[in-house]
């Protein structure tokens, strides 16, 4: 896969969000204020000595959950070289974890432990999604981690935090944070224009500055196509109007950038309120211009049966000349492309300004991916931390000579072959990387994109994890990531990530179906432009206007949480 692999057990799981929303009252049993400073059963300064060792001697340990993983050499999910190295290293070993079968057990599982009141692990993986994050915290099994995340957490961990404060805010009740935050790399899903460079070079074409410039190109990629295809045969911009526009493949943040909003999320206001972009004004002007761009063929009338990948595919089919994705579309779907279209070249290129100069794209990525949650029994809550920061210091971005210099365990993710290391799983017998981390892999949020930044600029790869990316990155990708950088305060951050609030629970879905139903009928031509703005009055007039103060209240009260 081409976008950099998530926890695969976060990502499913967020299809277990069709538990009842909570509202944001803490219940009768909710921790009030309990947060433990180091361990429960343990004194702090066995802690304090494990952390100044790196190790806790004796061992001890812990419950969490691991979702299956490919084991090879023998190994099981009881006895394998990940929990081999986390015991001699840290001193740390499994009890009574959790090892579901798939996402769905684990989904029925931590339901069935809510409800029931069972015995929870000492460390549960949550996603990032903020009516679970509640739900548990309702439960009254998990503590605060404010002081233990300000004693024992990475100086990684800190700054980034420090940096991001909103990274707290789908995690924090009543002033306090509950879960600890697990970073992914930044900038990853910003959209840029993905162009068919073989096109633009035989037309002589220059880079789009304004959405105008735009316009020429896909006239000229729809009316004199390079490649001798007929006019209607061309549909130059490929689009996703099924689900969501405001999504990571086909994507339309751009044009609504272009004309002051980002549709589909909670923006911040001239006087520093939360909005809901689809209800700005200029989400009106960017309807307009795709009903005109529909009307000349720039874009397929089927847009509004694609989802994400079905709207990449008129582009690999080499039907399409520029295609909104992110900077990893030169490892997919860009390779079907270069495959079914003989002599086809990419390019990215940076967002077009409006008429008035605006540009702007979706960025929701905080550098979280998603967190742990400490159960309130648990002997040591600090391992956690001492295991996260091992990870970070060490594997995250290794040394030269170290012992994660070509990867995490010999035989496995690496080796020596005829005489040299390599992380090439077509000669490694038995390859895996999947390795059960507790945390999934560690990822110092911004070394991503600043090494294929250096790698674009021409610089030689020096770490080892710079040697890793210009091997497995392409150079279309680094110079991907270079634009990305360039454009850095173009990025409009969606600013509500909190659980559906009570109106929300009621009203949103039939909000957003007519969102979509108006947004698509204004596109096709079926409903006039200025049908948006009934739409608009009707969406405050049936619970948006109450949903936009309920979202103000809870960003309030999370913003000022210290």
């Amino acid at each position: 896969m081409v976008k950099i692999k998530k926890l695969g057990l976060f990502l499913v799981i967020m299809a277990l969000v069709t538990l009842t929303a909570c509202s944001g009252t803490a219940n009768e049993n909710a921790p009030k204020g309990n947060t433990a400073t180091a361990t429960n059963g343990a004194t702090a300064s066995e802690a304090d000595t494990a952390f100044a060792n790196g190790k806790y001697d004796p061992p001890i340990e812990i419950s969490a959950v691991l979702m299956p993983k490919k084991y090879v050499q023998g190994d099981t999910k009881e006895n394998n070289v990940h929990d081999r190295w986390m015991l001699e290293t840290l001193g740390i070993k499994h009890k009574d974890t959790w090892y579901p079968a798939n996402d769905d057990q684990y989904k029925q599982k931590l339901q069935l432990a809510i409800a029931s009141g069972e015995k929870l692990p000492d460390f549960v993986s949550v996603p990032t999604n903020a009516v679970l994050t509640n739900q548990l915290i309702d439960s009254g099994q998990f503590i605060p981690i404010d002081e233990l995340f300000d004693k024992y957490a990475n100086q990684i961990l800190k700054d980034h935090a420090t940096q991001h404060p909103e990274l707290w805010y789908p995690f924090t009740r009543d002033g306090k944070k509950y879960n600890m935050p697990i970073m992914e790399y930044t900038d990853n899903d910003d959209t840029l224009l993905w162009f068919r460079e073989d096109w633009m070079e035989k037309l002589n074409l220059e880079a789009p500055k304004t959405i105008a410039d735009l316009e020429n190109i896909m006239d000229k990629f729809k009316n004199q196509n390079p490649d001798g295809l007929a006019p209607k045969d061309v549909f130059p911009l490929a689009i996703s109007l099924k689900n969501n526009t405001n999504t990571w493949m086909g994507s339309l943040d751009w044009l609504f950038g272009a004309y002051g909003t980002i549709q589909e999320q909670w923006n911040k206001d001239a006087n520093g309120n939360l909005e809901y972009g689809s209800i700005n004004p200029g989400a009106k002007q960017a309807l307009a211009k795709l009903n005109e761009w529909m009307n000349k063929g720039y874009i397929h009338t089927d847009s509004a049966l694609w989802d994400e990948a079905k709207s990449a595919e008129s582009w690999t089919k080499g039907t399409a000349g520029i295609l909104p994705g992110a900077n990893w579309v030169p490892d997919w779907p860009a390779p079907d492309l270069l495959k079914n279209v003989k002599g086809s070249k990419i390019k990215a290129y940076p967002i077009p300004a409006g008429p008035d100069g605006l540009i702007g794209t979706k960025w929701q990525n905080s550098g979280v991916n998603a967190s742990i949650m400490i159960n309130k029994d648990a002997k040591h809550p600090e391992a956690i931390f001492l295991y996260y920061n091992y990870l970070l210091d060490n594997l995250a971005n290794p040394a030269v000579g170290s012992e994660f210099e070509y990867g995490f365990a010999k035989g496995y993710d690496w080796d020596i072959i005829d005489g040299q290391p390599t992380s090439d799983k077509e000669k490694i017998k038995d390859f895996s990387n999947e390795f059960p981390f507790l945390t999934g892999p560690a990822r110092i949020p911004d070394l991503y994109m600043k090494t294929l930044v250096k790698l674009a600029d021409g610089n030689a790869p020096e770490t080892p994890y710079e040697k890793q990316m210009a091997e497995f990155r392409k150079p279309e990708n680094w110079a991907a990531a270079k634009v990305v950088m360039s454009q850095l305060d173009i990025r409009k951050q969606n600013y509500f990530t909190g659980a559906a609030t009570p109106t929300m629970i009621s009203k949103w879905n039939l909000l957003r179906q007519s969102e979509m139903e108006t947004f698509n009928k204004i596109i096709y031509g079926n409903l006039p432009v200025d049908a948006f703005d009934e739409f608009v009055a009707n969406w405050k007039t049936n619970g948006g206007e109450q949903i936009t103060k309920e979202v103000n209240e809870w960003f309030k009260s999370v913003s000022a949480a210290k």
